[in-house]
């Protein structure tokens, strides 16, 4: 894994939903602590449900899948699917958990890797960025629960109509 090209970061942090939230100098200061940038080939897994990591992460090409793995020998079942921009395990990374799901690529992906022991010192010297890349967290987690909230109206929609309604 080699040192990512801070120019080129502080870009793809900006073109990101994260960059809406920390702006041009809060894309700069976390390129900078950006560790570096890691190739992944097609199935390959960036880590496993169950691991945990100090680390959280940014998709800079291709795509990633959530997926839960099944018994062996069973493909996973993907859960979502994360493209160029997504943050990935920032919620592992800031509760200090277990990851709750499996993440592998979907053909060649590329990410950054943000470590905890470049990152926390942020905190105290950039609080304000710091306040920021949470409220960007929190804002994507609203997302996925609004997300999560339709489709489950959607689904009983369908259960109580017999499958006469839409899904």
């Amino acid at each position: 894994m080699k040192k990512p090209d801070t120019d080129h970061i502080t870009q793809l942090i900006l073109e990101a939903p994260l960059g809406l939230y920390i702006g041009e100098e809060g894309a700069r200061v976390l390129a900078e602590c950006a560790c570096c940038e890691k190739k992944l080939k097609d199935g390959e897994y960036l880590f496993h449900q169950g691991d945990t990591d100090n680390s959280f992460y940014i998709v800079t090409a291709g795509r990633l899948a959530l997926v839960k793995e099944l018994k062996k020998g069973s493909p996973p079942r993907i859960l979502h699917v994360l493209e160029k921009g997504d943050l990935v395990g920032e919620l592992s990374f800031i509760d200090n958990t277990p990851h709750t799901a499996s993440v592998m690529a979907l053909g060649d992906a590329a990410v950054i890797c943000f470590r905890a022991e470049d990152f926390k010192p942020l905190i105290t010297r950039h609080p304000e960025l710091m306040y920021d890349f949470m409220r960007a967290v929190i804002k994507r987690v609203h997302q996925t629960l609004a997300d999560i909230g339709k489709q489950q109206l959607a689904l009983a929609d369908y259960i109580t109509t017999a499958g006469k309604g839409k899904l």
